[in-house]
C-alpha cells in the first residue's frame, strides 16, 4: 500500500494560529492534525466537562461522511485505562488474504494528572510503522492542546487573582468605614472606577420597592430625583423578574422585560445597563445597577467580576445597614423575623416549642392549686420552766445537764446545806433556852417578862421554820417530765450562786409550739386558724401539722429582709421531736389559679417598682 499524504494547506496553520476561543482552537487543531497524518479516515476530539465530569465531542474532522460511532469503543477504553491504545476496527482482504486494515488510535490528554480529553483517530494502515507514525503524531499534537489549556488556566488564575485582590481591597475599604453610608459610597465608587462605569448605584428593597442608598461619585442621593426614580424602577424590574438584566439584551437572552432599563438608557444616556439583584434569607433584599457608555458594553469577563465582588461585599453592607438602624427598627425587625419563622414554613422545632408553651399557658391559666405560704420554722416547747437558786449558797452536786431528759421529781442538783444545819441547831438551842425561861417566868407570876420571852420564842420558831424550808429547797427537782434546754453545773461544783440565778431551763416533751418566720410580703395572707404542715430538717421523712394561733405585730430583720413571728400549735406530737429543731413550713391560704400562684412574687415586685418610679 502506498502512503497517501494529504496536501499540506498553509491556510490551516494560519487558521490555527489566529484561533481564539476553545471551540475555534480545537476545530483548527483537528484539521491541522489530520492534514499531517496519511490515510486518516476520521478524527474526533472529546473534552471533559468541569461541572459534570462527563466527556463530549467538541471537534470532528471531516464534518460529515463518516460514522463517529466506530470510535466509541476506543474512546471508552482510553478513558477507563487512561493510556494510549490501538484497536483494529476492520480489514480489507485481497486475493492473497491480506490487505490494509482500519484501526482506531486513542490518546489521552492530561492536565496536572487530570484527564482533560481524548483524541480518537481512525486510520487506514497496513503496517505497524504507519500505526506508530499516527500514534506519534497524536502524541506531538496533544502538546498543543495541553499548552492551550494550561495557558487558559493561567489566564483564568490571573483573572481570579486580580478579582480577588480587588475584592479584598474593596472589602478593606468597606470595613474601614464606621457607618453604612460611608461604606456604601466607598463601595460603589471603587466598583465604578474598577469596571470603568459611568455610574454604579446601590439599592435595598424596602417593602415592595427598592430605595437607592448610594450612587458612585455622589454623596447626596436626592440631588437628581428623576434619575434616582428611574434607577429604582429598573431595579424593581429586575427584582420582580428575579433575575439579572443586561440591556441591550444579548443574543439568545430569552424573554425578558426591559422597559424600565430601556427608559433609563434613553433618558440619561446610559448605553449599557446591567442590574444585579441579590438574594438572601429567602428574599431579594438589594441590587446593583451598573451603567456604561454604548461603545463599551459589558463583556462576560466584567460581568463575572461584578458578580464575584458584589456577592462578597453585599452581605457586609447589609450587616452594616442593619446595625445602623435605631433600636426601635431593630426590635421591630427582629420581632417580624421571629414571627415569620414561627408562622411560616420550616422551623418545625420552634413551632412545636411555641405550641407547648401555649398549651402550658392555657393549662396553668385554668388549672387551680393550693396556694401556700412557705417560711422557715423553729420548734419550741409550749412551756419553758426555769430552775433558779432559792437563796445564796454553794453548789454541792449536779446530776443533769442540757440535753438530758428528766422525769417529774428527778433530782437535778443540790446546794450545800451545812451552814443551814448549823444555824438550825443554834436556833433549836435558843428555842430550848427561851422555853425554860418562859416556864420560870410563868411560875414566878412575872407577867411582863413572860410576854417578852413568849415573843422571843415565836421569833426563834419562825427563824427555825425558815431555815428548815431552806434545807428542803437545797434539793432542786424537775417540776415535770421534759428536756433540759440549758444548764451545765458539772464544772461549777462548790461554786457560789446567788439568789434568783437561773441554773436550768426545762421544757415538756408533749407540748410544742411552732414559730414561723413569715416574709413581710406574705404576712397579709396569714390569718389565725389557718392550717399548715412542716417538715423538719432532722426528720425529713415525717410531716407534722399545725394551726396558726397568733401573729405578733413586731418584725424581725434578718439578712436585710423583714420577717414577722407567727406562733402555731403543733397538732402531731412525736417522741422524736425536740425543742430547737428547724425546718420549712407551708401555711395553706386558699385555692387559686396556678399562673396566679407562680407569678405572684413577680407581680408584687413589679407593682412596688412601678409605684416607686411614679412621680
Amino acid at each position: 500500500m502506498s502512503e497517501k499524504y494529504p496536501v499540506f494547506d498553509h491556510s490551516l496553520w494560519t487558521e490555527f494560529v489566529s484561533s481564539r476561543g476553545r471551540d475555534e482552537y480545537c476545530s483548527a487543531w483537528i484539521k491541522l492534525q489530520c492534514s499531517l497524518i496519511p490515510d486518516f479516515i476520521q478524527c474526533v476530539l472529546f473534552l471533559s466537562d468541569l461541572e459534570t465530569g462527563s466527556f463530549g465531542p467538541v471537534a470532528k474532522w471531516p464534518d460529515s461522511g463518516e460514522d463517529p460511532e466506530r470510535l466509541k469503543e476506543i474512546t471508552e477504553r482510553v478513558i477507563e485505562e487512561r493510556c494510549g491504545l490501538l484497536l483494529e476496527l476492520s480489514r480489507e482482504k485481497g486475493a492473497d488474504g491480506a490487505g490494509p486494515g482500519s484501526y482506531g488510535v486513542g490518546y489521552p490528554i492530561f492536565i496536572d494528572d487530570r484527564l482533560q480529553g481524548v483524541i480518537a483517530l481512525e486510520v487506514l494502515a497496513d503496517s505497524e510503522g504507519r500505526l506508530a507514525n499516527a500514534m506519534g503524531q497524536l502524541q506531538w499534537g496533544a502538546g498543543w492542546l495541553e499548552l492551550f489549556f494550561r495557558r487558559r488556566h493561567a489566564r483564568e488564575g490571573e483573572g481570579l487573582l486580580k478579582n480577588l485582590k480587588s475584592a479584598v481591597d474593596m472589602m478593606a475599604q468597606v470595613f474601614s468605614e464606621t457607618s453604612f453610608k460611608g461604606a456604601a459610597i466607598a463601595f460603589v465608587t471603587q466598583l465604578a472606577v474598577m469596571l470603568k462605569c459611568d455610574r454604579v448605584s446601590l439599592a435595598f428593597v424596602k417593602g415592595n420597592h427598592s430605595r437607592i442608598q448610594a450612587v458612585s461619585h455622589s454623596s447626596q442621593v436626592g440631588e437628581r430625583m428623576n434619575l434616582i426614580r428611574a434607577i429604582e424602577l429598573a431595579i424593581d424590574e429586575a427584582v420582580v423578574q428575579r433575575r439579572e438584566i443586561l440591556y441591550p439584551l444579548p443574543a439568545g437572552g430569552g424573554i425578558v422585560i426591559v422597559r424600565n432599563h430601556e427608559q433609563l438608557s434613553k433618558d440619561f444616556g446610559a448605553g449599557a445597563v446591567f442590574t444585579l439583584p441579590f438574594h438572601g434569607e429567602g428574599r431579594y433584599y438589594g441590587a446593583l445597577t451598573l451603567e456604561r457608555p454604548d461603545n463599551m458594553g459589558f463583556p462576560d469577563e466584567d460581568l463575572a467580576i461584578a458578580r464575584s465582588v458584589a456577592s462578597l461585599i453585599f452581605p457586609v453592607l447589609e450587616t452594616k445597614r442593619r446595625n445602623d438602624r435605631n433600636l426601635f427598627l431593630k426590635t421591630a425587625d427582629s420581632f417580624s423575623t421571629q414571627l415569620n419563622r414561627l408562622i411560616g414554613p420550616h422551623y418545625a422545632g420552634r413551632k412545636l416549642a411555641a405550641l407547648i408553651i401555649i398549651c402550658l399557658a392555657v393549662f396553668f391559666n385554668f388549672k387551680t392549686g393550693d396556694y401556700r405560704v412557705s417560711c422557715d420554722t423553729t420548734l419550741e416547747g409550749r412551756i419553758r420552766r426555769s430552775i433558779v437558786t432559792p437563796f445564796d449558797g454553794y453548789i454541792k452536786d449536779a446530776f443533769v445537764r442540757a440535753g438530758d431528759t428528766v422525769d417529774e421529781g428527778t433530782l437535778m442538783c443540790t446546794l450545800d446545806d451545812r451552814d443551814l444545819r448549823l444555824e438550825r441547831l443554834n436556833l433549836i438551842s435558843r428555842q430550848n433556852q427561851y422555853q425554860k425561861q418562859y416556864q420560870e417566868s410563868v411560875a414566878g407570876h412575872n407577867r411582863a417578862e413572860s410576854e417578852i420571852i413568849r415573843a422571843q420564842l415565836e421569833q426563834v420558831a419562825a427563824q427555825l421554820e425558815l431555815v428548815e424550808s431552806k434545807i428542803e429547797r437545797t434539793n432542786l427537782a424537775a417540776p415535770f417530765r421534759g428536756l433540759v434546754l440549758t444548764g451545765d453545773l458539772s464544772q461549777r461544783l462548790g461554786g457560789a450562786v446567788e439568789k434568783g440565778e437561773i441554773l436550768f431551763e426545762i421544757a415538756p416533751l408533749d407540748s410544742y409550739r411552732i414559730i414561723l418566720e413569715v416574709h413581710e410580703r406574705h404576712i397579709a395572707d396569714i390569718r389565725p386558724g389557718q392550717e399548715g404542715h412542716v417538715i423538719l430538717s432532722s426528720l425529713p421523712d415525717e410531716v407534722f401539722g399545725f394551726t396558726v394561733e397568733k401573729i405578733t405585730p413586731i418584725s424581725i430583720a434578718s439578712e436585710g429582709v423583714n420577717y414577722f413571728r407567727v406562733e402555731a400549735a403543733a397538732k402531731d406530737i412525736s417522741e422524736r421531736l425536740r425543742p430547737g429543731m428547724t425546718g420549712v413550713g407551708k401555711v395553706f391560704v386558699d385555692r387559686r389559679k396556678l399562673i396566679d400562684i407562680w407569678t405572684r412574687n413577680l407581680r408584687d415586685w413589679f407593682r412596688l417598682k412601678l409605684w416607686s418610679w411614679r412621680p
